[in-house]
C-alpha cells in the first residue's frame, strides 16, 4: 500500500515541489528558443529597427498627391534623431485623404511620429489626436501650429502648409516638439518626379 497524504494536509511545500519542475521545464524551453534573458541591471534598451527614412519619403513624393517634405534632423550623435518606421494610411470621411507617415526615436528615446497630408485639420485631429480640442498654439520657422494637448497622453501639433497639412505627435519632451516642427518649417518640398 502506497502513503500519499489526504489532501487537506498539503501544505505550501507540497505545492512548490510540484511545481518546480514545471517551472523548470520552462525555463529551458525558453532557453532554448531564446526567448527570454535575465538581467541584474533591469531592462536594457534593444536596437532601434533601420528605416531609409529618406528613401522613403521620396518614394512617397513622386506617388502622393500632395508634396512632401523630408525635415533635416541632427543625425550625428549626442543629438541624433533616427528613423525607426513608416506607413502610408487613407483617412475616411469628411475632409479625409492619404497619409505618409514617419516615426523617428529621438536622442532620449522617446519616439516622435511625422504624418503628411492632404486630408483637413479637422480630419488629421479627429484621427491621431482623439478628436481633442485645440489647447493652444506655438509659432515655428514661420508656421503657426496648433496645439492638442491633455493631461495624461501624447500631445499632438498640426499645421497647415496650404496644400499639405502636417502632423507631428510623440511621447518626447519640448525639445523634440520644437527640434521636429522646426525641422519641417525649414523643408523645402521634395522633388515630385
Amino acid at each position: 500500500m502506497s502513503y500519499q497524504k489526504p489532501r487537506t494536509q498539503h501544505d505550501y511545500k507540497d505545492l512548490f515541489w510540484s511545481l518546480a519542475p514545471l517551472v523548470l521545464i520552462c525555463l529551458v524551453i525558453a532557453g532554448i528558443a531564446s526567448q527570454c534573458s535575465f538581467s541584474t541591471g533591469g531592462p536594457t534598451q534593444g536596437a532601434i529597427p533601420k528605416f531609409d527614412a529618406k528613401a522613403a519619403l521620396t518614394d512617397d513624393a513622386r506617388l502622393m498627391s500632395f508634396p512632401i517634405r523630408l525635415p533635416a534632423l541632427p543625425d550625428q550623435d549626442p543629438n541624433k534623431w533616427t528613423p525607426n518606421s513608416g506607413s502610408h494610411d487613407t483617412i475616411t470621411g469628411n475632409g479625409g485623404g492619404d497619409t505618409s507617415t514617419v516615426g523617428f526615436i529621438t536622442p532620449e528615446g522617446t519616439y516622435m511620429q511625422l504624418t503628411q497630408s492632404n486630408a483637413s485639420v479637422d480630419a488629421l485631429a479627429k484621427k491621431y489626436a482623439n478628436g481633442r480640442a485645440p489647447s493652444g498654439s506655438e509659432v515655428r520657422a514661420d508656421h503657426k501650429w496648433t496645439v492638442y494637448a491633455e493631461q495624461g497622453s501624447e500631445p499632438a501639433w498640426i499645421t497647415d502648409f496650404g496644400d499639405v497639412r502636417v502632423l507631428i505627435k510623440g511621447a518626447g519632451n519640448a525639445n523634440a516638439f520644437n527640434t521636429l516642427s522646426t525641422a519641417v518649417g525649414q523643408a523645402q518640398p521634395l522633388p515630385r518626379g
